[in-house]
């Protein structure tokens, strides 16, 4: 990815929590936190990846509601970043906090199941 590419994500990823979390008036879409955004060396696509505040429900209605208001957003984008052609948003989940999540829940279980087995040995 170039240099130019990132700067543009990095630029996206601001604006896109402002217009998301400010702008958007849509009841279905819950606390949204834009965790990354992967522009195309072309500029011409842009793969929002946002984490959701709560449950499955709650998920697919905000991307619901985001998949509405993507021409909304998109204007928004093109009025605040100057580029020749605003790339087009694909939202996606980021799964890499509901994988850490995972692994931070696992390492907790395995924790919590070593204590007993000390207890026994000093007995």
């Amino acid at each position: 990815m170039s240099h130019r590419a990132n700067r543009v994500g990095e630029q996206m990823k601001k604006e896109l929590s402002d217009i998301i979390g400010r702008k958007i008036k849509d009841p279905r879409i819950g606390f949204v936190t834009v965790t990354d955004v992967q522009v195309t060396g072309d500029l011409q696509q842009a793969k929002v990846f946002i984490s959701v505040l709560g449950d499955d429900e709650q998920k697919e209605n905000t991307l619901k509601g985001l998949a509405k208001a993507k021409g909304f957003i998109r204007t928004e984008i093109g009025h605040r970043i100057r580029l020749r052609k605003t790339p087009e948003i694909i939202f996606e989940w980021d799964e890499s906090i509901d994988y850490g999540n995972r692994i931070e829940t696992l390492l907790h279980q395995l924790h919590t199941d070593d204590k007993p087995m000390e207890k026994n040995e000093e007995e």
